[in-house]
């Protein structure tokens, strides 16, 4: 089925075909008392579908304007689910054509129609998927156009209709007789006389026979007659005109500047300042082309045709317009346009229960619905407990709702869930209402931090749990209780060693503690893709993990470092001599620095150096010895000074001079290794990165500790650029005297030596120079989809973790699920996968089964764990009577029953009947209207009828609405005084269902605003409703609330005018203007009924129309009803 905006983007061609399709008809089956195939036809010129019998045979007619929705069935499982409710006749009919319809449930639709609440329908079944399109898309096409047609185009289908209902002759004719049976059904009575010949023959009609244009001109004659008159009330005034003539309604015209000065100074109409607006309307009303011309003119007749039309409405349409900034407070700030046990269809006793009825209210505007859960046979059910009313499923209430919510407005919808059920079946309508509802379920807050509301715009397409909510206090209770008895219910598992400096404190902890499992663990860096070795400790339900273990952890003693170092180049071929040449050949050119060395091993002795050094153009060599005594090893020149190692002797004497055999000579700069890269080559160091480029690059590296080193601008700086919790810390190098100094702490003598050292020591609070970041991983990660990637998290250790200063991370056992298979070339590999953030550690060991001793203690944990918790939640569930699972999906609306509005906070929800709202005049209850007043500025109320309205009559919204009350909760399928005035207020703002408080509502430092008056006088009205007769109508205007204590001085009516529903007019003294003083312009409503009276003299209520005040505009002006 094509979308509405599908519909929209039509070519006029494509409509075209689809609408002749439509008019000539398709052979279906129609599932009424009885399957039956019949043609579905629809008459353009009535605007009607047509059910049609064989031999032209019309078996029912469907005005097109009651078409409320067509609606195509996706499985045959919805198309059977809407039928069982149906009545025991169209079941049985139903079955019989089950299995043709299962074949294929998409040639199935029904069409909606009517003007009660639970609608009227019509079901279908075309012959192949594409006709039901066609019908589908045609009809909703036709139905969009009726809603925006023209009142010429509606009466002109209106006349047509009445014309071909008593059109015998099926000639597109009447003749005298059949209009004296039709004029009573059009609500006139016919005058004595020759009344109606006379009038044939002025329309020109032949043989007493009219044709259409001539019904069309006898019905103008008809209605202007009584009529012309009120043209009498433009003579006078301001931008007063007259005609010359009205003894007819095409006797005088009305000129193009004459109607912009009407519309301008009577009606104050701002858009009437457009010429070219005031032109195209003016030719909506005209029904000669002749006179459609670029300066038109209106007859009297087609001037009255405006005063009466939907054009020329009372209500102002720029109210009813979407205001998307005023969408934008929170939602306490907001009207919520609510209803009552939304399932019903009737009363509160015996009706009926229908799905139709939440489809029904949600395409009203309805944005909280309500939902009575009780336990069902195997599950949940909705009904009104303890009567006789019918029972629905709640699944399909939730699929109803799921598939009607956002079609009438997109914003927010609650449903308001009246919990009966026990724990079991409350789980699964949390599933059910998970199932169906999907990402559109709120279960997280928007915002954690905020302390108010979201807005309507941010909950966009939202649905919304209002439900009670187990309270922190409840669930913490049992486990505070738990954790103090956890440390004697552990058991202590035996310490093994761990040979570090740490390992005393480790046992500490496990004494006072209760350590599970200690040992050495190969975690997995997902940025470098290998496996580290870290120390690791399980205490408390956590795993601790220590730094990175590196492979040079394996020299205990540091004292062959030196092999590393760019002045050590080993056993050199050659020895002696090639050291003299490398030293010549380095020196040469180059001013001969004195000092500039290298570090070779002798090739006569083991484990015996030496440096040769040049000085004053000659080389000298001088013997590093070396010993090792009770484990330890040293360095030295000479016996009065050793040294630990090789590195420290030589770091000595580039500080110190060399003072041996009469030599006097600091080392300088050294002569670097044959293979040795200097740092504008190590794939860290940038000759060309700005600052920004240099953060773009750490921050796509997701790991503490990616580093980089760039040149700066200014000579001989550069700049660390390193990556910390998250963030980017830069620290300044600077070059002096061949030394490189970083932050004013450290010096160096070359950048790797810088380097090299800080990947082996902390540098920055715990942190390594940790993942090189070359341009090669910054392409990779350019590459990659960094969500695969863990994220860092920046928690604090806490300082007595057993690991202590050594410690670099904790895993919180319990937030995580463990699993364990085959990866990275291991036979097997434990993941623990955090269940909130999606982070992984992996891990391994050397030896099988060691892997699997860590993986059953961890899991061991998570089960103890698990069991634990579900004996909590158990314990907390019987204790509260909610079900954990509906608990977890409570954001914004938390039910609070029996509570006061003094304390609460704005995730709350209270609930009260509509006869606990103080009323006004209620001097005692003025205390409490402002505590509500109150709490209405931050939180929600619902308020709801009391149990004594059995017959679901409705209870006054005002004082509950000027109190600040959002969700004042109506009984929908009772179209009573109360309904039409919620149906006003939520007219306003789009219908979306949302409407906006006024100021001095939402904020107790603005003011109301100053009372208005207003001046009301009915003159007129055309078409009116016609039971069966022809009736005697008057009218009754009344403004609502009433704040007086007279409510004479807030109503009038017209008097009663006889045997005239078709165009009845009241003037004269006996119907005078009514002013109205209006308190509270923001909450008052403008209400107009029409009653006629019965044979027994009494009030017979026919039709309505409510507006809010606001919206009302003043002049001359029409409403529909």
């Amino acid at each position: 089925m094509m979308g509405g905006n599908e519909r929209d983007l039509l070519i006029e061609d494509e409509r075209s075909r689809i609408i002749e399709h439509l008019q000539t008809g398709s052979e279906m089956m129609v599932y009424q008392q009885k399957a039956e195939r019949l043609t579905v036809q629809v008459m353009m010129e009535t605007m009607q579908v047509a059910l049609i019998r064989s031999g032209n045979r019309i078996v029912t007619m469907l005005d097109i304007f009651e078409l409320k929705e067509v609606r195509q069935w996706k499985t045959f499982k919805d198309f059977q689910r809407f039928n069982e409710n149906r009545g025991s006749i169209f079941q049985r009919i139903f079955r019989q054509s089950e299995k043709e319809i299962q074949q294929d449930s998409k040639t199935c639709f029904t069409i909606f129609y009517g003007s009660e609440f639970i609608l009227k329908s019509l079901i279908l079944k075309a012959d192949s998927v594409e006709d039901a399109e066609k019908w589908l898309t045609g009809l909703e096409l036709l139905r969009q156009e009726t809603l925006v047609a023209h009142t010429p185009e509606i009466i002109e289908s209106w006349l047509r209709k009445q014309m071909y209902s008593v059109d015998q002759t099926k000639k597109n004719s009447i003749t005298l007789k059949e209009l004296k049976s039709l004029l009573p059904q059009m609500n006139f009575i016919v005058p004595g006389g020759r009344f109606l010949e006379e009038r044939f023959v002025e329309v020109g009609a032949k043989d007493y026979v009219l044709d259409f244009q001539q019904f069309n001109k006898f019905y103008n004659l008809l209605v202007f007659e009584n009529q012309k008159m009120l043209l009498e009330e433009f003579e006078r005034g301001p931008a007063a005109f007259t005609m010359s003539n009205t003894d007819g309604p095409e006797s005088s015209v009305l000129p193009l500047y004459d109607f912009q000065n009407f519309l301008l100074n009577k009606q104050k109409e701002d858009w009437a300042k457009d010429f070219n607006k005031v032109q195209e309307m003016m030719t909506i009303f005209i029904d000669d082309t002749m006179r459609k011309s670029n300066n038109p003119k209106i007859t009297a007749g087609e001037f009255l045709s405006f005063l009466f039309s939907k054009e020329n409405s009372i209500w102002d349409e720029k109210f009813s317009e979407i205001c998307p900034l005023d969408m934008n407070n929170p939602l306490s700030h907001y009207w919520i346009n609510s209803s009552h046990n939304t399932y019903l269809t009737g009363d509160q006793l015996r009706s009926e229960s229908s799905t139709e009825a939440y489809v029904r209210s949600l395409r009203l505007g309805c944005r909280c619905v309500e939902l009575d859960c009780w336990n069902g046979p195997n599950e949940p059910i909705i009904f009104h407990g303890r009567t006789m009313t019918s029972k629905i499923k709640f699944k399909d209430a939730v699929e109803a709702i799921n598939a009607h919510a956002f079609i009438t407005s997109e914003y927010p919808v609650v449903l308001s869930i009246e919990e009966h059920c026990n724990i079991k079946q409350q789980k699964m309508m949390a599933q059910m209402l998970r199932d169906v509802f999907q990402d559109k379920l709120l279960t997280e807050p928007l915002d954690p931090e905020a302390e108010h509301l979201p807005s309507p715009n941010q909950l966009k397409g939202k649905i919304i749990i209002k439900h009670q909510k187990i309270k922190e206090s409840d669930r913490t209770d049992k486990l505070e209780e738990e954790k103090g008895n956890a440390a004697v219910k552990r058991k202590l598992d035996s310490f093994k060693k761990i040979g570090n400096a740490y390992r005393e404190k480790i046992r500490n902890a496990k004494e006072n503690s209760g350590v599970e499992k200690e040992g050495e663990l190969c975690i997995w860096d997902s940025i470098d893709k290998r496996f580290y070795k870290h120390d690791c400790v399980i205490l408390d339900n956590k795993l601790y993990y220590s730094e990175e273990k590196w492979e040079e952890d394996s020299t205990k003693d540091g004292s062959d470092l030196y092999q590393s170092e760019t002045w050590f180049h080993g056993r050199l071929a050659g020895g002696r001599t090639t050291a003299e040449k490398l030293l010549r050949d380095f020196c040469k050119g180059k001013d001969g620095k004195d000092g500039t060395f290298l570090v070779r091993e002798s090739d006569t002795f083991i484990r015996t150096y030496s440096i040769s050094l040049w000085t004053s153009g000659r080389i000298q060599h001088y013997r590093i010895f070396w010993s090792s005594e009770n484990g330890h090893t040293s360095f030295f020149l000479t016996n009065k000074q050793c040294f630990p190692s090789m590195c420290a002797l030589i770091e000595h004497y580039r500080q110190n001079l060399i003072e041996y055999d009469g030599f006097h000579l600091r080392l300088t700069r050294f002569l670097p290794r044959l293979n040795y890269v200097s740092h504008h080559q190590m794939g860290w160091f940038y000759s060309n990165l700005s600052r920004a480029e240099a953060e773009d690059y750490l921050l796509r590296i997701p790991g503490d500790g990616a580093f980089l080193i760039r040149q700066r601008e200014e000579p001989d700086t550069f700049a660390l650029s390193i990556r910390v919790e998250g963030d980017i810390k830069h620290y300044l190098i600077c070059k002096h005297n061949s030394k490189y100094v970083l932050a004013d702490n450290y010096e160096f003598f070359s950048l790797e030596d810088m380097v090299r050292c800080f990947r082996e020591h902390i540098f920055h609070d715990k942190i390594k120079l940790r993942y090189p970041v070359t341009p090669q991983l910054v392409e990779r990660f350019y590459m990659e989809d960094l969500s695969t990637y863990d994220s860092e998290l920046y928690s604090e250790i806490a300082e007595d973790n057993p690991l202590g200063v050594q410690c670099k991370g904790v895993v919180d056992i319990l937030k995580c699920n463990v699993a364990r298979k085959t990866k990275y070339t291991r036979h097997l590999v434990v993941t623990l996968m955090d269940k909130e953030n999606l982070r992984q550690t992996e891990f391994t060991c050397e030896i099988l089964e060691e892997v699997d001793e860590w993986y059953q203690v961890i899991l061991n944990i998570i089960q103890r764990e698990q069991s634990l918790e579900k004996a909590r939640i158990s314990e907390v569930e019987s204790k509260t009577n909610i079900a954990i699972e509906m608990s977890d999906i409570v954001v914004y609306c938390q039910s609070i029953k029996k509570s006061p509005f003094e304390k609460y906070n704005y995730k709350e929800v209270r609930s009260v009947k509509d006869n606990m709202i103080p009323k006004e005049g209620n001097e005692c209850g003025v205390e409490k209207s402002d505590i509500i007043l109150e709490y209405n500025r931050t939180a929600l109320t619902r308020v709801y009828p009391s149990g004594t309205r059995v017959d679901s009559s409705n209870f006054d919204p005002c004082p509950s609405w000027k109190l600040g009350c959002q969700m004042v909760a109506l009984n929908f399928q009772t179209a009573d005084k109360f309904m039409q005035l919620n149906s006003a207020l939520f007219s306003l703002n789009g219908g979306t269902g949302y409407v906006l408080k006024p100021e001095w509502i939402r904020n107790p430092t603005k003011k109301k605003p100053p009372k208005q008056n207003i001046r009301i006088r009915v003159i007129a009205a055309r078409h009116l409703p016609n039971p069966d007769h022809i009736i005697s109508p008057f009218v009754q205007v009344e403004l609502w609330p009433y704040t007086g204590s007279q409510a004479d001085d807030y109503s009038f009516k017209t008097t009663i005018l006889k045997d005239n529903g078709l165009n009845p007019v009241w003037l004269g003294p006996m119907n005078p203007p009514k002013c109205f003083q209006v308190d509270e312009p923001d909450l008052a409503f403008l209400r107009f009924v029409v009653f006629e009276e019965d044979t027994f003299s009494d009030a017979k209520f026919l039709a309505h129309a409510t507006f809010p005040f606001r919206g009302i505009r003043s002049g001359k002006s029409t409403q529909w009803i």
